[in-house]
């Protein structure tokens, strides 16, 4: 059962292959025609050798005269001559028009990968290693190459050298032709057995591979981590066993080629003794001239390497199918959040928000069961709670990266789930906990949130988070590059540059998510200043934990099990028994207000 899903597997591998070639029909064909016109001129070369051999034997016997010998030697070498340049053009527009195909079939695979995983929800980002996802897409990229190759230089080249030279035979006689094509198909045959059962290993020795990369990248992103708790040598000790599984992994897969290699030594060396006889046989009966035993040896070690050609090219085109099948994976995978049909886009003219009598579960467990709950336009909310509490849940459910299993999510009024969800998201606006930057100019991190904003825009935001301060100070000003991530930057800088994100986004609607939890207590006394301008004329919906942060918001609203237990102004809640004035008792003192 395991081998036949093997060439299921492979077979749906040559279809996806194909589907892309067959988009440009023209270059593909094209590729192939001109591999038939030089595999057509390298025969008919070993003819004309023929031609000029049995010729000479015919001048040294005396029965052709040195005129017509050289009038024949000089139309065999105007031939030849012929022959070279179309076969140096026909070369060159091979590579040519296969660079072209090559290209085009590359590039719209990347892109139908990376738009597809792009498009995909929250839950299937967040189960997948952002490693093994590079990996797949830069192997399944020069799969198609390696695909392409094989089948051009590989398989037709055998395939169309094969016909005309078995058509060139039957000029001497059926037996040579007979003898080349048993060969062929007893030689190609066992091969295709072989890298059959090599396919499996292939798989193994793939997903080991992929492992062992989505670990390297994890240890690589986490690389401050393994210095700061001197975690060094377990690292490499980690990567060791992960190379070394990926290392015999490979090993069981290529010691595929020990039976291969032998099997086909054996069924050429058969089939060049048969092929030796039958003109050696006909030169000692006498119907057979002296140039026709070199043609059909020649021809027959000319298909020999095409023959070889053909068993490399198969063992890449496998690999390359595995590797082709292994990014199809993903193309399993659907968007657990579907937009409806007909959605529109969506335009927030106030910015009032309703979750309203909404269940959800996280991972199986219910979080929300009925819980409903209103903001106001323009009204800012905190959302407060212990750890597991919901309020991140609900935040991601307003961003539709989830969706409720019950209820419905309104903005002013209407269920998001009838609107696109990009233009959904577009129309919001976060500052988060972190401030995960592109490796990227100061400027360009700034402007991602409105690519259509002006250059004066750009910078009035910048001014309104104070990033101008910072700008003066950098040789290269707002063209500076922040790094991976943002590294060259700290967490004040970063939390600023969030901040002129989300002015310049201009959004009805903003989440404050943790935005200054990460920061020490000064700077996140400035920026609480920044983000109380920023928040003026908004809908506004904070998390916290600190709560010496949201003691300005209009209402706290305190979540505790997926369930809102109080709701008020801290003054209020302070004032009663309850989760809240436990936690501000807990927090009391140890932030600046």
């Amino acid at each position: 059962m395991a081998k036949k899903k093997e060439r299921l597997d492979l077979v749906q591998s040559t279809r996806n292959f194909l589907a892309y070639a067959m988009r440009h029909k023209g270059l593909f064909f094209a590729v192939l025609l001109v591999a038939l016109v030089i595999e057509t001129g390298t025969v008919a070369e070993r003819y004309i050798f023929k031609l000029v051999i049995d010729d000479g034997t015919s001048h040294a016997a005396g029965t052709l005269s040195s005129s017509d010998f050289a009038h024949a030697l000089l139309l065999a070498l105007g031939l030849y001559a012929g022959l070279l340049l179309v076969k140096t053009a026909s070369k060159w527009l091979s590579i040519h028009f296969l660079n072209m195909l090559d290209g085009r079939i590359i590039a719209e695979i990347k892109r139908k990968f990376f738009d597809h995983i792009i498009d995909l929800d929250h839950k299937f980002h967040t189960t997948h290693k952002t490693g093994s996802l590079i990996s797949r897409m830069s192997r399944g990229g020069r799969a198609v190459e390696t695909m392409m190759d094989a089948v051009v230089f590989n398989f037709a080249a055998m395939v169309f050298q094969l016909s005309v030279t078995m058509l060139a035979l039957l000029t001497i006689g059926w037996l040579p032709v007979l003898v080349i094509f048993l060969t062929s198909i007893v030689f190609v045959g066992y091969s295709l057995l072989i890298f059959r059962a090599q396919s499996e290993a292939g798989h193994v020795a793939n997903a080991t591979e992929d492992v062992e990369r989505a670990n390297l990248g994890d240890i690589l992103a986490n690389v401050d981590s393994v210095k700061y708790f001197g975690r060094e040598e377990a690292v490499k000790r980690k990567f060791f066993d992960l190379t070394e599984r990926t290392r015999l992994a490979f090993m069981r897969s290529w010691n595929y080629f020990r039976h291969s290699d032998a099997g086909q030594m054996v069924i050429i060396g058969i089939g060049t003794a048969a092929l030796l006889a039958i003109p050696l046989l006909g030169l000692l009966r006498g119907d057979t001239t002296i140039g026709d035993a070199v043609f059909v040896y020649a021809a027959y070690t000319s298909v020999v390497g095409a023959m070889y050609g053909f068993v490399g090219g198969l063992r890449s085109y496998y690999r390359a199918a595995i590797d082709l099948e292994s990014l199809y994976y993903y193309d399993r995978f659907r968007n657990g959040i579907e937009d409806a049909p007909g959605a529109k886009r969506l335009v927030v003219r106030r910015g009032a928000i309703a979750f309203n009598d909404i269940t959800f579960s996280y991972h199986g467990s219910p979080l929300f069961e009925g819980l409903s709950l209103e903001i106001k336009a323009h009204e800012k909310v905190a959302l407060v709670g212990r750890s597991g509490s919901g309020k991140s849940t609900l935040v991601k459910l307003l961003y539709r990266l989830y969706d409720v299993d019950g209820g419905e999510v309104c903005i002013d009024g209407k269920d998001i789930r009838s609107f696109r969800q990009e233009s959904l998201r577009s129309e919001l606006s976060i500052v988060p906990q972190e401030c995960v930057l592109f490796d990227d100019t100061i400027y360009n991190n700034v402007a991602f949130s409105n690519p259509r904003a002006s250059r004066t825009q750009v910078r009035a935001a910048m001014r309104f988070a104070q990033l101008d301060r910072l700008i003066k100070q950098l040789p290269k000003g707002e063209q500076t590059i922040v790094g991976e991530r943002g590294v060259k930057l700290s967490g004040g800088e970063k939390q600023r540059v969030s901040i002129a994100r989300a002015i310049l986004a201009d959004r009805k609607v903003l989440v404050l998510d943790e935005a200054t939890s990460s920061l020490d207590s000064q700077t996140e006394h400035d920026i609480q200043r920044d983000l109380e301008r920023l928040m003026r004329g908004r809908t506004a919906i904070i998390i916290a934990h600190r709560l010496s942060t949201i003691m300005r918001a209009d209402r706290i609203v305190v979540l505790e099990r997926g369930r809102v237990v109080q709701q008020g102004t801290h003054d209020e809640l302070i004032a009663q028994q309850g989760v809240y004035r436990n936690l501000w008792e807990l927090q009391r003192g140890g932030y600046i207000e």
